[in-house]
């Protein structure tokens, strides 16, 4: 651990510490207002949100992989979060995010970190999409003022309840909402480095609390003051009832915060070209959501947009997400009570914004326009999210994606019957020589391209079996081009060899990469074959097989697939040395 320190703050210095000291008040000021606002978007009070930027955001940075990732609580949380405050209740969010805590460690110590980047891109876009879809769906009720609304887990709900409602519109609370989310467009034309939602919260606040106090719902009027201070140490209720309940939950966030995380990592790689470690990261974020709920934290993950603006900002070390956290801690301790006036109709363009932003809708239009079956993907992920829950959608994003990547896959593999093409000077094999009346009888030279495996291994041996039907005495397969086999594939060639030995033939085999023929001598498959019959090259294989043949069956043959043909034809027998050298260039 100590070494780690010195890696990251190696040659550090004076002017290093004032850049990331300005980087990191720059996203201490943009942390606040979204950490309240992602906590009540949540379900739970402002302050928890406060909690986690602190808490979560200095932990991610020391224990991180990445040096310039800013963590706390994101709008890719709000779904989940939200779900299981309603159903279990803020304390079981606090044990579900601290089991996603260790979680998160155990995928970062078993090197899981290079895994999760494997999951499609349809499939985190179109959740991604479907999250802000409810994020921005969710503010609609603060923005118009509505009352007495119900909130509930999923969208068709809450959209029946804003209907029903519809009549209770509030125009100070519209007015309120417009005016903050003027301000935060026009904020960045005007003055490019200061963040814009945090000038639209301050302008419509102070307008709202000057001339339209007490007819407009604020955090103080909705959830009580913020304290200034941090909550006190408290370990969460544990029970084995408890942690059977609340598995699926915490597995969801772990892999979500996993999945944010590692995007969030990546962005900062290619914004500074720099490497992150992965596997870290996991155990990084995982530190933070362990730690994080004990102060009454909600789980947090790495912020793509904090994490960039860290960057712009001129950030060179992890020190400026310390920073960043510190200085939130010192405004939750001074500017508490002054929070509490902030309106609920100031927060929600603030969310509806940060919606906009990560709804990736040129990549959402891009996929859709290329109308794939990664088009499918995306769009089932994105209604799944939506209408039901990310559980499900992410499930269901990835079911599809392994159906539509074993469909891809089972079309690459080609299976074709060649002979050596004479016309050409290294005389290769190709499948266009083969036909009724040029095909050896007694040798069959099959050429097999893509990996064996489970969706592909029953077509291999139909179609081997289909051609061979006359019975010839040598089977050539020239495996060069087959990554890999599973144990599918491995029992469907095993079968192939079997039936051919069984009818008196002999089974070669060329070109076999090594991780192929490590997974034949795992399988004892090579040794049933026969070291012998293994060979580097095509022409080695066929001057073997030409020694296997029945040479009085050659005679009258008129087929000459191989240069030894004719003579076999004639003479019926196969001098010695004939065939060693004739197809030596064929590879």
């Amino acid at each position: 651990m100590r070494s780690l320190f010195i890696e990251r703050f190696e040659g550090y210095t004076l002017k290093h510490f004032q850049k990331d000291l300005i980087s990191g008040i720059i996203v201490g000021v943009i942390a606040i207002p979204l950490g309240m606002a992602f906590a009540i978007a949540s379900g739970v009070k402002p302050e928890y949100g406060i909690y986690t930027t602190i808490i979560a955001g200095i932990l991610i940075s020391l224990f991180g992989g990445s040096k310039f990732q800013i963590g706390g609580p994101t709008g890719a949380f709000i779904p989940v979060l939200f779900g299981i405050v309603i159903t279990y209740g803020y304390t079981d969010l606090l044990l579900a995010g601290f089991m996603a805590g260790i979680m998160l460690c155990l995928m970062g110590i078993f090197k899981v970190g290079n895994l999760i980047k494997f999951i499609p891109r349809p499939v985190t876009i179109g959740f991604t999409a479907g999250i802000a879809v409810i994020i921005f769906s969710g503010q609609i009720g603060n923005f118009l003022g509505l009352t007495d609304l119900e909130k509930h887990e999923k969208f068709i709900d809450n959209m029946k309840e804003i209907i029903m409602h519809i009549d209770t519109i509030n125009m100070y609370s519209i007015f309120t909402a417009l005016l903050s989310l003027l301000v935060i467009l026009i904020t960045p034309k005007i003055l490019p480095k200061v963040p814009g939602s945090l000038v639209g919260l301050i302008v419509s606040s102070v307008v709202a609390t000057i001339f339209f106090s007490g007819h407009i719902e604020t955090i103080g009027t909705a959830f009580g003051e913020i304290p200034s201070k941090l909550p006190h140490f408290q370990l969460p209720e544990i029970t084995w009832e408890r942690i059977e309940k609340l598995l699926a939950p915490a597995f969801v966030i772990a892999i979500l915060g996993g999945i944010e995380s590692l995007l969030s990592a990546v962005v900062a790689d290619g914004m500074t070209n720099s490497k992150h470690n992965s596997n870290r990261e996991l155990i990084g974020q995982g530190v933070a959501n362990i730690i994080t709920p004990l102060f009454g934290g909600i789980p947090a993950t790495g912020a793509i947009a904090r994490t960039a603006t860290n960057i712009k900002t001129g950030a060179v070390s992890p020190l400026s997400g310390v920073i960043h956290g510190v200085f939130v801690l010192f405004t939750l301790l001074v500017f508490a009570p002054y929070a509490s006036h902030i309106p609920l109709a100031s927060m929600a363009p603030v969310l509806m914004i940060v919606a906009w932003n990560m709804s990736e809708r040129k990549e959402f239009s891009h996929v859709l326009k290329m109308k794939t079956g990664d088009s499918l993907i995306l769009v089932v992920t994105f209604l799944v999210t939506v209408f039901a829950n990310i559980t499900t959608a992410v499930e269901v994003g990835l079911i599809l994606a392994v159906v539509l990547f074993v469909k891809r896959m089972s079309e690459m593999p080609i299976v074709s019957k060649v002979l050596p093409d004479h016309t050409k000077k290294n005389q290769p094999v190709q499948p266009h020589v083969v036909s009724d009346t040029h095909d050896c009888p007694q040798v069959s030279i099959y050429t097999i391209e893509g990996p064996l495996f489970f969706g592909v291994a029953q077509f291999f041996e139909q179609r081997i079996t289909e051609t061979i039907h006359y019975k010839p005495k040598v089977l050539i397969l020239r495996m060069g081009k087959v990554p890999f086999m599973d144990t599918t594939g491995e029992a469907n060639l095993r079968s192939i060899i079997r039936h051919f030995k069984k009818q008196g033939g002999t089974v070669l085999i060329s070109g076999a990469v090594l991780p192929l023929l490590d997974t034949l001598k795992k399988s004892g498959l090579y040794d049933e074959i026969g070291e012998n019959h293994f060979f580097n090259h095509t022409g080695e294989a066929i001057n073997f097989a030409l020694k296997e043949i029945e040479t009085n069956k050659c005679l009258g043959c008129k087929h000459f697939a191989f240069h030894e043909c004719e003579q076999l034809s004639r003479a019926g027998s196969l001098e010695k040395g004939v065939g060693r050298n004739s197809q030596k260039g064929i590879v």
